[in-house]
């Protein structure tokens, strides 16, 4: 097991600089990083930030993607309000310059070397733009042998997330830059760019606008459900999986806390170790996360999407087994080192041990 490190993701309260409205259920927020803190929020092209507020007396926490070029740009993320999303909402109908919100510093494995040389291909759906676009603005701008091609589905064009940013992208970088749009509910005169951007699309594309085998990387982010399609046909086209990218987009999950005081008959006993302090819960093996029996114990205990996507919550098991219900953001590295995502694991043995103190230990 990787040993204890001591460094443990921590929130910091920032000032929101601007609240942009992108759509008319999107926003993009900016926020202040004073100079004493920079060093921490520097990030990668396709890392993201979690961001924490209370609201309605609730701690809400959710996980977004830096959108702004990392090679000078300010600290800048995307939300797009989902029905009963108890933060997006909160963000686009609310939120407004001068108002402070909590944010972590940058984490992530979707990412880009902006000093890559190549030719490459982003594929995003609807708010899967974020990470993308981050990743597009900084190695155009840092690599002048890179280009790049993005095909960017959506429902129809006023729902086109930083539309203003890709065409001035795509003004700056002539012959660098190309974009297509692929809009689901808005009929188009090349029926190519109309329809949902899934497998059979990106088929079509490949025969037509793309060759697969001039493309060195490929990024998508978007649902599952497109990634896996996209995928199965890349790899019929013969592209290596070592070249595809991925990272899932998530809607806001519902929190559940495990009512304290419950009997411990048939219960694992879990400690949890967090800035060098160490907690005990007992857990249902058949129950709710250990991160939310955690979370009874330990309310700074770091988690964001709970649905195994962004790795916020990652911990090592020092030990005990656990299992997971899934995976969508840990590598194979990790796994290894005994990593797991406490939001989507449960005991499997009478005692378990995790730690979070090691969450810079590896990637992230």
């Amino acid at each position: 097991m990787p040993a204890a490190t001591g460094r443990v993701l921590s929130f910091h309260t920032l000032r929101v600089a601007e609240v942009a409205p992108l759509t008319e259920e999107a926003v993009a927020v900016t926020f202040e990083v004073p100079d004493e803190l920079r060093p921490r929020f520097m990030w990668t092209p396709g890392q993201h930030v979690t961001v924490r507020s209370t609201i309605d007396g609730e701690d809400v926490r959710r996980s977004y993607s830096i959108c702004t070029d990392a090679a000078g740009g300010r600290l800048r993320i995307g939300v797009k309000r989902i029905p009963d999303g108890r933060f997006s909402t909160y963000a686009t109908t609310k939120l407004a310059p001068g108002d402070h919100l909590d944010v972590m510093p940058p984490v992530g494995e979707f990412t880009h070397d902006p000093a890559r040389a190549g030719r490459f291909v982003a594929l995003a759906a609807g708010s899967g733009i974020t990470p993308v676009l981050s990743m597009i603005a900084t190695s155009l701008a840092v690599q002048p042998a890179a280009s790049w091609t993005l095909l960017y589905g959506n429902r129809s064009a006023k729902s086109i997330m930083f539309l203003e940013d890709l065409e001035q992208l795509k003004d700056r970088f002539l012959g660098r830059f190309r974009m297509l749009h692929v809009l689901s509910r808005e009929p188009n005169e090349v029926p190519l760019f109309e329809g949902r951007l899934d497998g059979p699309k990106v088929e079509s594309i490949l025969g037509t606008l793309v060759e697969a085998s001039t493309i060195d990387r490929w990024y998508l982010c978007g649902p599952l459900g497109m990634i896996e399609d996209v995928r199965a046909v890349l790899a019929e086209a013969g592209v290596s999986s070592e070249d595809v990218h991925t990272e899932l987009f998530f809607d806001e999950r519902v929190e559940y806390v495990p009512i304290e005081g419950a009997p411990r008959e048939g219960l694992a006993t879990v400690t949890v170790t967090l800035g060098g302090r160490s907690s005990v819960v007992y857990v249902d093996p058949a129950g709710p996360s250990i991160l939310d029996y955690a979370r009874t114990v330990r309310s700074e205990v770091p988690f964001a999407c709970k649905g195994g996507m962004c790795a916020t919550c990652k911990a090592v098991v020092v030990e005990g087994e656990v299992v997971m219900d899934k995976n969508y953001a840990l590598t194979d590295e990790e796994r290894k080192a005994g990593f797991v995502l406490t939001c989507q694991s449960h005991p499997s043995s009478g005692t378990v041990s995790i730690t979070y103190d090691t969450h810079g230990g590896i990637g992230r």
